[in-house]
């Protein structure tokens, strides 16, 4: 453990730049849990971060990746003890700590979750930020009262991490679920992780009127933008628009009649400062009843620590399907 790699961020003149560099544990930023990284993931801010298209690192230089999981170490934080299986996502991780794309890991105890019985490493990171921010955004629904009873849940951005994720755990957990996506080639996929409607967002159009006749008891949007405005007159009445995502815009331009009139409720999902209690909670029902049925499924591809670099670009430009794990030990 003297010396180990991990794929390091650093501000430069041209801009930030992310590479494989050997590191010392004296270099990481302090924490209470020292882990031996098994496997990570990508995620869309990952790829952000990695190439310095986003604005994510706070503190140069960090290492990259939002999510963890491996083996504890060290630790000085009696809850812990070396051997023990662990995780964490989001949580500052690439942001103002140094992330989990690297063969060992210093965090926080705060950051660190113990790993559900019911699930591996790999388990746990293809699920990841991406799973977790599904859930997240189902448990938000439900504390808001929304039911299978009140229509089918409409997902955006279904063939990316959250959307295949969350088809599989609102489907799961008993909801209709419609889901939307630019890629029709993939609409067979979709069905197999439960989605009973897919619709190929180039033909989806909008009245543009305030409201329209109510379709969808819900929505799970990782889009944004038009798609966004377009779908909240289609809510039904209480139900619940949960926002995750941006890919498509961060703008929104609506009008409150959906809000005041139907009293359509949008649930903001902020997956990576989510508090102690709740992040136990979302990984408890992750590991239970809202456990992904399909990961095999949504885990499209595996790459090394070396080659993580390699899946951003593509990323970034529309090319995911499902997750990315990325193998670290």
């Amino acid at each position: 453990m003297n010396a180990f790699r991990a794929f390091r961020i650093r501000q430069e003149d041209a801009g930030c730049r992310g590479r494989i560099e050997t590191v010392a544990l004296d270099d990481l930023t302090p924490g209470q849990v020292v882990v031996r990284a098994e496997w990570s993931s990508v995620n869309y801010k990952d790829a952000l971060a990695g190439t310095g298209k986003g604005k994510i690192l706070r503190t140069f230089p960090l290492n990259g990746g939002i999510d963890v999981a491996g083996t504890v170490i060290q630790s000085t934080d009696p809850a812990y003890r070396e051997g023990d299986k662990v995780l964490a996502t989001g949580s500052g991780l690439s942001e103002t700590i140094d992330g989990g794309y690297s063969e060992y890991v210093r965090l926080p105890s705060v950051t660190v979750i113990p790993l559900p019985a019911s699930l591996s490493t790999r388990e746990a990171m293809i699920i990841g930020t991406a799973g977790y921010t599904a859930a997240l955004a189902l448990l938000q629904m439900t504390f808001n009262r929304q039911s299978p009873s009140m229509g089918p849940i409409a997902i955006t951005g279904a063939t990316g991490g959250v959307g295949m994720l969350g088809i599989d755990i609102f489907s799961g957990a008993g909801y209709e679920v419609h889901a939307i996506s630019g890629k029709a080639d993939r609409f067979e996929a979709l069905r197999a992780l439960g989605a009973s409607e897919c619709v190929d967002r180039h033909t989806l159009t909008f009245s543009g009127r305030p409201m329209d006749s109510a379709r969808y008891g819900g929505l799970l949007d990782n889009v944004g933008g038009d798609t966004l405005a377009g779908l909240l007159p289609l809510i039904a009445p209480y139900g619940n628009a949960a926002i995750c995502g941006l890919a498509g815009s961060p703008e929104l331009h609506t009008t409150v009649m959906p809000f005041i009139i139907r009293g359509v409720s949008v649930l903001g999902v902020a997956s990576a400062g989510s508090p102690r209690d709740i992040r136990e909670e979302v990984w408890r029902r992750l590991s239970g009843e809202w456990r992904p049925r399909h990961l095999d499924t949504i885990c499209t591809r595996e790459v090394s620590l070396d080659d993580v670099a390699g899946v951003f670009d593509g990323m970034l430009a529309g090319g995911s399907f499902g997750r990315t794990v990325v193998r670290i030990g």
